[in-house]
């Protein structure tokens, strides 16, 4: 009978239903036949251990408990009770019985433990046959056993173990950038979990649900509000909905903290002043932070971003930013908090025409001076590059430069500067190559991983902090597969010595299953895909070319430059990169050690990879590793990456009917999507450097498009030429948009071209503030319809205007075209959207643009 039941599960695993992400990596579906065989003997019952707590049903023990019932239940289809009583056995007993709890909890009612390796949050997981102990050194580090036990189980993986997990670093924090209006800061999966209308949310049901998938991979402590912080938080009506978020997350493990606007007690407590060294903010701070540790007594503590982007801070007031960071750190000092304190502070007025003058000095310039002055519970929190979540940056000097400070890493999982979430872009390799990275202080070994976690420089606090932004979207993040940043980066902040591909494949088991084909293609796919976006966007050092004026999403090389942000490439006709050397430069070389210095000092020994962030070169210097020039590189970079992107549909189409219809449609989209935006990215780029330099493609790919039919060129009624900026961003700078509001265009065409099937293209702009709806057909035949409505499909931040953010592209494949056939568009505007065109590209089968 159990065979019997056992093959009815395998027969259901083998359905494929649809899903939305809702779950994560936590789904617990069950197992195939070929791992349900492997899952003999079971325990018969799950022991909960620290009963206390764990009969209000709101301790981490007891989630922990609940968790492995349904996990077992869900992956094996055997139903175990949970108990808190069980008879007194021996450490060496072979009872078939799952324990869960603290070591203290074991110790007292089975005798004691030598628990002497364990750290705080740390678990200990014993595994011998039908034997299962799950202990922690505290209640959360149980629920973080439990969570790896079921992650085996989910893996397939049946064996005996003997395993003490620790955490690399005590703080493993998310950074939520919500809003108090629902809206969130660099958030592309919908509005705010936690917030909406000034207050915190009345359900807090997805809060419960964002928390278990926290806790799955040990993050321990929340940020729920936005850097740039609205002081109205610290109402006495918002302190009892934080209250509540608390009390959601705390049976999780995860403790509340929040950013706090540092002008607060003038701004909302009516004070003359918010200089950090004046009595009566003093006294402010206190009153408040008392207030908010009696409604939230495990309150981690406070963020505070200051003195940049136009944020206030102390050094308004001519104070230093350890007096301001010291006065929150006083606050929370009698109640065990923390203060993180964002190393992001730097003019953004900068004057572009001073050469010596480099956003990326800010860091250190403001920060080494004060290495020491700050109290015992401030972190330091430095974000990986010297400048703001680049496709590639150095690891910042400041991590070599305050050693008697305690500093965390930030990170950033919303994907800012790399597409939004509606492109791919695994990021785990990116941090690597930080976290990996030696510092070589002292001309020692000096990882960026072993400085953030406190080791190195032995100090007490240390970790991570990640800028997640989850939404009210299914898939959390806007995309499922983005979702494998999340989970990387808990497993990282967790053991940063763990293999990105290996986690990777991780999640794809926990989330999409065990078959092969979807575990390499998307393995193949992910790992190309933050290369290929570096390609396709900004390579060699250069940064990431978007607009940085705007919502950094789209291509915009001319926006880094001749302003005062200070994101510079120094690009001109005939030269590019920033001179960041101490002989001639910024002198940000000379804050590195010494070996580090040295290196970056010469173009001989920078690494390729970062020549142009360093050094200020002629577009025809060759690269030691190709021959190739500069700009023949950029050239060929931009059509490698986004060729590379196209493969992303084809591969991803391969696995149609292995992955539920749900979750294969949405990504399916996101790549077709992406493989076109990559076409966008790639042109603008390169052909914003070849009128930049004038110097031609050697291969004769930039500014030469032979498929291409240039919207403005074709036979227009209602519609009507318009420039594009920037200019790049449209195939030659132009495209069409219908002359009135809510009217009605076409543009049609004779193609010229031979019997034969094609791909035809339609480059578009879908800006946000309308839907417009186009039609095409071919010799009056329909062909293809569509509306401009990604603003409803995707999650990134969109333009009103006809850019690099709103161009786009659809394809319709495999049409049978004569010579002299019409191919004719029919737009019909809605609202500001006027139905724009850029061209149609009339591609044989298996020609990319």
């Amino acid at each position: 009978m159990r065979g019997a039941h056992w093959g009815l599960l395998a027969l259901l695993a083998r359905i494929v239903a649809a899903e939305n992400g809702l779950d994560g990596w936590l789904r617990y579906a069950p197992l195939p036949d070929s791992l349900l065989a492997q899952a003999s003997p079971l325990p018969a019952v799950i022991v909960a251990l620290n009963t206390t707590s764990s009969a209000t049903g709101s301790s981490p023990v007891a989630i922990a408990a609940k968790e492995l019932q349904v996990g077992i239940k869900g992956m094996l289809g055997r139903q175990l009770n949970i108990s808190t009583e069980s008879p007194i056995f021996r450490i060496n007993s072979t009872q078939s019985s799952i324990i869960v709890g603290t070591i203290a909890a074991y110790s007292a009612k089975y005798g004691s433990l030598n628990a002497s390796s364990l750290i705080k949050d740390g678990f200990w997981l014993s595994v011998k046959g039908s034997r299962v102990t799950i202990l922690g050194q505290n209640e959360r580090g149980a629920l973080y056993g439990a969570f790896d036990y079921l992650s085996r189980i989910a893996q397939g993986d049946f064996s005996d173990v003997d395993h003490v997990s620790n955490p690399s670093a005590p703080i493993r924090w998310a950074n939520e950038w919500n809003n108090l209006d629902g809206s969130i800061e660099r958030g592309y999966a919908g509005p705010s979990i936690f917030f909406s209308n000034g207050l915190i949310v009345k359900n807090l049901t997805r809060v419960s649900q964002y928390a278990r998938l926290l806790a799955s991979i040990g993050i321990n402590g929340i940020i729920v509000n936005n850097v740039n912080a609205n002081a109205s938080l610290l109402t006495d009506e918002n302190i009892q909905g934080l209250g509540r978020l608390a009390d959601t997350f705390r049976p999780y493990g995860v403790q509340v903290g929040i950013s706090l606007n540092f002008a607060s007690p003038q701004l909302l407590g009516g004070l003359a002043t918010f200089d950090p060294l004046d009595a009566s903010v003093i006294a402010w701070w206190a009153d408040k932070t008392k207030r908010l540790y009696q409604r939230v007594p495990d309150l981690a503590g406070y963020l505070v971003k200051a003195n940049s982007e136009g944020q206030p801070g102390p050094l308004t007031y001519n104070r230093t930013l350890a007096d301001g960071a010291n006065l929150f750190a006083r606050a929370v000092q009698p109640y065990g908090g923390i203060v993180m304190f964002r190393a992001f502070v730097y003019n953004h007025h900068a004057d572009w025409n001073d050469w010596k003058f480099d956003r990326a000095n800010a860091a250190v310039e403001f920060f080494k001076d004060l290495d020491g002055l700050f109290l015992d519970n401030v972190v330091v929190q430095i974000k990986y590059g010297p400048i703001d979540f680049q496709v590639r940056e150095p690891a910042s000097p400041l991590f070599a430069n305050i050693p008697k400070t305690n500093v965390a890493i930030e990170l950033q999982v919303s994907q800012e500067y790399l597409g939004h979430q509606d492109h791919l872009v695994y990021i785990a390799p990116l941090w690597k190559t930080i976290l990996d990275f030696d510092m070589r202080v002292e001309s020692k070994p000096s990882l960026v991983r072993d400085i953030v976690s406190g080791q190195y420089f032995n100090r007490k606090l240390g970790g991570y902090a990640g800028v997640v932004n989850v939404g009210t979207n299914t898939t959390w993040l806007g995309s499922h597969l983005a979702m494998s940043n999340l989970y990387a980066y808990g497993k990282l902040a967790w053991d940063p010595t763990q293999d990105s591909q290996t986690l990777l494949q991780e999640w794809i088991r926990l989330t999409l299953g065990h078959d092969q084909a979807v575990l390499q293609t998307i393995t193949k796919i992910s790992m190309e895909s933050w290369p290929a976006y570096e390609n396709y966007t900004g390579n060699l050092g250069i940064q990431t070319l978007t607009d940085i004026l705007y919502t950094h999403f789209g291509p915009n090389p001319a926006s880094q430059d001749n302003n005062g942000w200070g994101q510079w490439t120094r690009a001109d006709g005939k030269t590019i990169g920033m001179d960041r050397t101490v002989g001639n430069g910024t002198g940000f070389t000379g804050q590195y050690p010494s070996e580090l210095a040295a290196k970056y000092e010469e173009i001989e020994t920078t690494p390729e990879e970062l020549l142009l962030w360093f050094h200020h070169v002629n577009y025809t210097t060759r690269l030691r590793s190709t021959g190739k020039t500069v700009i023949q590189h950029f050239y060929d970079a931009h059509y490698a990456g986004a060729a590379t992107a196209q493969t992303f549909v084809s591969e991803w189409e391969s696995l149609r009917g292995q992955i539920d219809s749900e979750r294969f449609e949405h990504m399916l989209f996101r790549l077709k999507f992406q493989a076109g935006h990559s076409i966008v990215w790639r042109d603008a780029v390169n052909g914003f450097y070849y009128n930049l330099s004038g110097i031609p493609d050697e291969l004769g790919r930039v500014g030469n498009h032979p498929y291409r039919i240039e919207a403005e060129s074709m036979k227009l009624n209602g519609y009507a030429p318009v420039a594009v900026i920037p200019s790049e961003t449209a195939s030659n700078f132009t495209g069409i948009v219908i002359t009135s509001t809510n009217g009605r265009g076409e543009a049609a065409t004779t193609l010229d071209v031979p019997l034969g099937r094609y791909d035809i293209a339609f480059n578009y702009f879908d800006v946000i503030g309308g839907r417009a709806h186009y039609g095409a057909f071919l010799n009056d035949k329909p062909l293809l319809e569509w509306i401009g409505d990604l603003e409803d499909k995707l999650g990134h931040a969109f333009s009103t205007k006809l850019d690099g953010h709103s161009a786009t592209r659809i394809t319709f494949e495999g049409v049978e075209i004569t010579r002299g056939d019409v191919l004719k568009i029919i737009g019909l505007a809605d609202g500001i959207e006027l139905a724009p065109l850029d061209y149609v590209s009339v591609l044989p089968v298996g020609i990319v643009d």
